[in-house]
């Protein structure tokens, strides 16, 4: 039955009904799991749909109804779904073993073509999530300048390390002066110390910064950036930004660190290729891993000798069953020889139609919005006002839930993005795709505009 998640939430409201399979499928989950989901992310009310199958740039969820996924579970598909050169890699590893306790050849094969695509990394670590390689590396920091705290700017996502959920969802409650953000736990659970240990950042300004961190540097073992990143609206790193991070971190003494989990997808050569900004450590997850799970930590290999353990014990110790799984790295190899310069620079073209266009519906519709990005990353904000950072992101003024029924609408509509407006384009698609989304995106806003 062709019932779209639109039409769903309307009958549910009225009738109160467990009527579809999305909605039986999520009771039954609320049964056994907080929320329905184990990932807090892909929640939103009142339930969401539970995918059965996805091929290409299509997912089919558990009704059947098929939808064009500009979300891609969370931006790691870049090849989409069933990439037969990813999927041949693992049936060949699979065949060979899907686990074992001693290093294997992928492991090596995907080390050395990061250690070669990217300049700022001499030598590279794997994990099983980038919260895990964002713990490393935080680490390697510490370890490294025998210093304690970090500093992270403010409204930037770097996922579950404790040190990491600092001020990544403060409010204009608690946030604190724009030139001097007052760093907040962004979640339950944190010692009361962590708070403290973290210094957060305003993004985009360089004289805040600089008199932040002088003040601060001679405590501060880590600076940790994305440089595009999603939680903060993903705002373009001012002319000359990024170079002075470089420099001031240098500076005093601080361990730069990009988390390119996100933001490595933009270029052949990751976010700092077309940044800059020479990194000591960079992080990176999603699309290295061809859509199984991975992180990893790399950089400087004065930094990285920390982790090794062939002299005495390791300053760093980590470790991992599943760390450098030879799936994952058959499949991350399989996913990034695909990924060639001339593949960056369609995808890129392709995000800028999309974006450019669908900035262009909001306009036309007289709704306040837009639609940031770069390379294949936009993001659906509910400002038409420029975004340098998290703060100038937010929604206007009357316009809180917006995206949230834009959201719903464009499920109706046969799309996919995240409830917080995140998508990516991936290879699979082309100007068909992307055009079907500027269309889904204006029929969605003029529903909206319409009060419907």
């Amino acid at each position: 039955m062709q019932v779209t998640i639109g039409k769903q939430v309307r009958q549910a409201a009225v009738t109160g009904a467990l009527g579809t399979a999305n909605e039986r499928l999520h009771a039954e989950a609320c049964r056994y799991i907080p929320g329905g989901t184990s990932r807090l992310h892909y929640y939103y009310h009142p339930y969401p749909i539970y995918a059965r199958s996805g091929q290409g740039c299509y997912v089919t969820d558990v009704e059947g109804v098929e939808r064009l996924d500009f979300l891609n579970n969370m931006t790691a598909l870049i090849h989409g779904h069933g990439n037969a050169a990813i999927k041949q890699a693992i049936v060949e590893q699979l065949e060979r073993g899907t686990a074992f306790s001693e290093p294997s050849e992928p492991e090596v094969r995907l080390a050395k073509l990061l250690v070669e695509r990217v300049p700022a990394v001499e030598q590279i670590r794997f994990a099983n999530s980038g919260t895990e390689a964002v713990m490393m590396a935080i680490k390697l920091a510490r370890a490294y300048t025998s210093r304690s705290k970090i500093a992270k700017f403010e409204g930037f996502y770097h996922g579950y390390y404790d040190y990491a959920q600092v001020s990544y969802a403060s409010t204009p409650a608690d946030w604190g002066p724009a030139e001097a953000p007052a760093s907040t736990a962004s979640s339950g659970g944190l010692a009361d110390s962590v708070v403290d240990d973290v210094l957060a950042l305003p993004y985009n300004d360089q004289d805040a910064v600089e008199r932040l961190l002088e003040a601060h540097g001679h405590e501060l073992a880590a600076l940790i950036v994305d440089p595009l990143s999603n939680r903060a609206g993903f705002p373009l790193p001012a002319p000359g930004f990024v170079p002075f991070l470089r420099e001031i971190a240098r500076r005093n003494g601080i361990v730069l660190i990009y988390d390119e989990v996100i933001s490595f997808r933009i270029g052949y050569h990751g976010a700092q290729g077309k940044y800059g900004g020479e990194p000591d450590l960079t992080t990176f997850g999603k699309i290295i891993g061809g859509g199984l799970p991975v992180g990893a930590v790399g950089g400087r290999g004065e930094i990285m000798a920390l982790l090794d353990p062939r002299e005495r014990a390791p300053a760093v110790a980590s470790g991992g069953t599943y760390s450098a799984n030879p799936l994952t790295m058959a499949a991350g190899l399989a996913a990034l020889e695909q990924l060639t310069p001339e593949e960056f620079e369609r995808l890129e073209r392709l995000g800028r139609r999309l974006r450019e266009r669908g900035t262009a519906a909001f306009a036309a519709a007289g709704v306040p919005g837009q639609l940031t990005g770069d390379g294949s990353l936009f993001r659906i904000l509910s400002t038409a006002e420029p975004v340098a950072d998290y703060r100038r992101s937010l929604p206007a003024p009357g316009h809180e839930g917006q995206m949230a029924r834009l959201h719903l609408r464009l499920l109706e509509e046969g799309v996919i993005v995240s409830r917080d407006g995140l998508g990516c384009i991936s290879t699979p698609m082309g100007e068909a795709e992307v055009d079907r989304f500027v269309s889904a995106l204006e029929r969605g806003l003029g529903a909206s505009s319409a009060g419907g």
